[in-house]
């Protein structure tokens, strides 16, 4: 990667410390050692500073909307209030970029901010789920899917609330850093390298309870560590000790997924750093990932990923 990635957070009067760390932890200070691609990260606001915080302590953005004329990212960490529209000046910029081919994120609130500018109409979206009736009355014209962690519509990136802006930009890092770097950051950050987008926000809702959800996570780990071998949801389900109907609306409960997509996924993490890392055939990783066939990864990868294996290997194999 010659030149850095160019990637704009826009910080504004009221927001959380949090909120404006999250995009910062993944992409800026990209000299911790680790050997990953750099980025160029910029603080922007459009109000005059001091910008106070919802913290207690005011933060100055040195830099203003201007750096959205050429970012490549930009990021919407959060915003101040869902029922307060954001001024025109700051929409204007975000159409302008997005009509250059810019990549915008809303994080949790900064939702808001996206669907202000109609860009979302039509396309899938998400935001914290506490606020998604709001989302929905406003916005009516965006598919919102309020159970989801991130949601993704070509350059336009949304996600839920909190720890979930943290599972999107690792997501939008994937894409752009490929998954060897994004993995050896989670690792230094000590959080999970990946939760699908589909997976479901952490709502109010009837759980497993005791030995029911113990005998789940210990499933969970071993099929973590057998996820290339062939599994029956009724072999899952003794091995949990539970009825199919039940194994299966718990298992989905817990990772807002089916068992077969939870498998093709970490069969998908696996092929993706052998592609990055090793110089096995394109069939070998295939066997060696759990897919029957190079086809049937190759039909996966591009479902999911959108590039092909071959295609995936040259444009993240680490030298």
């Amino acid at each position: 990667m010659n030149n850095p990635i160019r990637i704009a957070v826009i910080a504004f009067d009221g927001i959380s410390p949090f909120h404006l760390s999250v995009p910062l932890l993944v992409f800026d200070e990209q000299d911790r050692g680790l050997g990953l691609p750099g980025f160029q990260v910029r603080v922007c606001a459009f109000e005059n500073p001091p910008l106070r915080t919802s913290a207690g302590f005011d933060i100055t953005a040195h830099h203003d909307l201007d750096e959205l004329h050429t970012a490549d990212v930009i990021v919407m960490p959060s915003w101040r209030d869902s029922l307060e529209r954001p001024p025109q000046v700051l929409l204007d910029a975000l159409l302008q970029a997005h009509r250059r081919g810019a990549r915008l994120v809303g994080l949790c609130l900064g939702a808001f901010v996206l669907a202000e500018t109609g860009l979302l109409d039509g396309h899938p979206a998400t935001t914290h789920w506490r606020w998604a009736q709001t989302f929905a009355e406003r916005f009516p014209q965006v598919a919102l899917d309020a159970d989801v962690l991130y949601a993704e519509a070509g350059n336009l990136l949304t996600s839920a609330g909190t720890v979930a802006g943290l599972d999107c930009c690792l997501h939008l890092l994937k894409q752009l850093c490929g998954a060897q770097n994004t993995h050896k950051l989670a690792r230094h950050l000590v959080i999970a390298p990946h939760r699908s987008g589909g997976q479901a926000q952490f709502i109010e809702r009837a759980m497993p309870k005791g030995g029911e959800r113990d005998r789940m996570g210990l499933l969970l780990q071993w099929l973590e560590r057998h996820f290339t071998e062939d599994h029956s949801l009724d072999a899952l389900a003794e091995r949990a000790a539970m009825s199919r109907r039940s194994f299966t609306r718990h298992f989905r409960q817990l990772t807002g997924t089916t068992v077969g997509q939870w498998l093709i996924r970490q069969r998908l993490n696996h092929a993706q750093r052998l592609l990055e890392t090793s110089q096995q055939s394109i069939e070998a990783i295939a066997l060696a990932s759990g897919f029957a066939s190079a086809l049937s990864m190759r039909q996966h990868f591009t479902g999911v990923l959108l590039l092909s294996p071959s295609a995936y290997r040259a444009q993240f194999r680490r030298p």
